[in-house]
């Protein structure tokens, strides 16, 4: 293997380490911060620093305008009530994944990669209360998919899948 071979497989290997998942023992309860989106796919765990959107205005600008995020970052868009929703990509030149999540914060729908500046509706496929935004390719890349659960304060205790403390 050559100098720049063994460069390149060790800055692979680096990118590998940030985006880590962490290992949670099943019905184990997290401490939850409002910043902070926990997902959890069997024994995988991952967090996003996220920003929030929970009202209609927050909503419709989403991350509108947006070139980059940080690859440990997202956007949780928080509905009242499950409902089902459409997203679309306009003025979106950013590519992102979007999980549809329902009441108690399972992932019912992943739209991997949506389309930057797209119009054309993504659907949740059902009722959702919430919607995590992240950069496109990292659910595939850390294994989330529908039935991942999601631990924020936002989620009802009683109904939590995945319970803060």
């Amino acid at each position: 293997m050559g100098r720049r071979s063994e460069i390149r497989a060790l800055i692979a290997f680096a990118s590998l380490l940030l985006a880590a998942p962490v290992f949670a023992q099943d019905g184990e309860a997290v401490q939850c911060r409002e910043d902070l989106a926990i997902l959890r796919q069997g024994n995988t765990r991952v967090e996003f620093t996220v920003e929030i959107a929970d009202d209609a205005g927050e909503r419709a600008q989403g991350l509108m305008g947006r070139t980059s995020m940080a690859s440990g970052a997202g956007m949780l868009f928080i509905y009242p009530a499950p409902r089902e929703v459409a997203f679309w990509m306009h003025d979106t030149p950013l590519p992102l994944d979007m999980l549809f999540i329902d009441a108690a914060g399972r992932v019912v729908t992943v739209a991997a990669n949506a389309r930057p500046n797209d119009d054309t509706p993504i659907p949740s496929g059902g009722p959702v209360r919430f919607v995590l935004e992240i950069n496109a390719g990292l659910s595939a890349k850390l294994g989330l998919g529908p039935g991942a659960e999601l631990a924020h304060p936002a989620i009802e205790p009683g109904l939590a899948a995945f319970p803060c403390k």
